[in-house]
């Protein structure tokens, strides 16, 4: 009787398809589905985040999934030897945040050709090859680094406009597509808003993102600072250097290390340089020693990421691609946090030590 009803039921199986109605058949189990994870890091805390919100997926979705990633973000060769070992398990996705996508392109095209989708995540894999990326879950890092603009300007729009004065931004680097677009995002909403309140922005410190408007010219200089390395002290340095200029009213970090290296440079000086009546400070990112210096005035907010959604985001679409179905890029957002909403529960969320 149980193998004539089994022979019954692939019998009516085999005509739902061929009707084109299989879509009432229930489809193999999602624990079928591997996702191997490879973050740019394993050990900082904003990595534990994305591991948490892949794991929610994981659970949500039925999917397994094995979560990696280098030592620190300089080490690309560990990050390309783990995605190869991803690519060589025959897995049903892959989830990618690569620290150098040019290194990665063989893995990219092999994983291509072998029929792997892959899916971006925070920074996700710019310039990869076509086709190879099926979708990515990912901060909008320029619109962010807008809205950390948006929120200081009315905190320093008093001073502006008067005698000339200097905005700082300091910026990990200049070459990861995430830092730069916070760091690009920012710049470009400041002289926007600046100007609309017809004042003369000059952009300096850095090529990438300088303007054509002399210094001498400008009613705001914007000073961008990156360091030569990324170094603790060789940043501090760099935050040192615009904290110290008479005619700095506020400075912008673009990520933790950033916001770190402006916070060690203040402890510097024999007094602070920092708060509501003296250097407006604006971070991203949401790092202990961050999230101190905005309960304690010392910054005024920061912006921080969801972390855990584009964990989240990251998995759920792999499994979407590995099922075949379509899938787009997702914005994971982002938020401002200070003094007066970091104890709410939406913003206690997405911060991380």
């Amino acid at each position: 009787m149980k193998k004539s009803f089994k022979v019954k039921v692939l019998a009516v199986a085999s005509l739902l398809t061929l009707s084109g109605i299989s879509s009432f058949i229930p489809s193999a189990s999602a624990e079928e589905f591997k996702v191997e994870v490879i973050a740019k890091g394993f050990q900082h805390d904003f990595w534990k985040a994305v591991n948490k919100g892949a794991d929610e997926a994981a659970k949500e979705f039925g999917a397994k999934i094995n979560f990696v990633g280098p030592q620190n973000e300089t080490a690309i060769a560990e990050q390309l030897e783990q995605i190869n070992n991803a690519i060589n398990k025959g897995p049903s996705a892959i989830a990618l945040a690569a620290l150098d996508t040019e290194a990665a392109v063989d893995a990219l095209n092999v994983a291509k050709d072998k029929g792997i989708p892959i899916i971006g995540f925070d920074s996700g894999v710019p310039g990869a090859p076509e086709g190879s990326i099926f979708a990515t879950a990912s901060t909008d890092n320029y619109a962010a680094g807008a809205n950390a603009a948006e929120h200081m300007l009315p905190l320093i729009q008093e001073k502006v406009g008067k005698d000339k004065v200097r905005i700082g931004v300091v910026s990990q680097e200049a070459n990861s597509q995430s830092i730069t677009q916070r760091t690009a995002g920012f710049i470009e909403k400041m002289v926007e808003l600046l100007e609309g309140k017809d004042l003369k922005v000059a952009v300096l410190g850095h090529d990438k993102f300088k303007n054509d408007v002399a210094e001498n010219d400008a009613n705001v200089v914007i000073e961008v600072r990156i360091p030569a390395q990324v170094d603790d002290a060789a940043a501090k340095t760099e935050a040192s250097t615009v904290l110290e200029k008479a005619d700095t009213i506020a400075i912008y970090g673009s990520n933790e290390f950033a916001a770190k290296a402006i916070i060690n440079a203040n402890e510097g000086f024999s007094e602070s340089k920092l708060g509501a009546d003296k250097i407006i400070a604006v971070g991203f990112d949401s790092g202990a020693l961050q999230q101190d210096a905005i309960r304690s005035g010392v910054f005024a907010g920061s912006i921080t990421q969801d972390p855990v959604q584009i964990g989240y985001q990251a998995v759920k679409l792999a499994v979407q691609a590995a099922k075949g179905e379509s899938v787009s890029d997702v914005d994971t957002g982002s938020k401002w946090y200070d003094a007066s909403n970091i104890d709410d529960e939406d913003i206690q969320a997405v911060l991380y030590q």
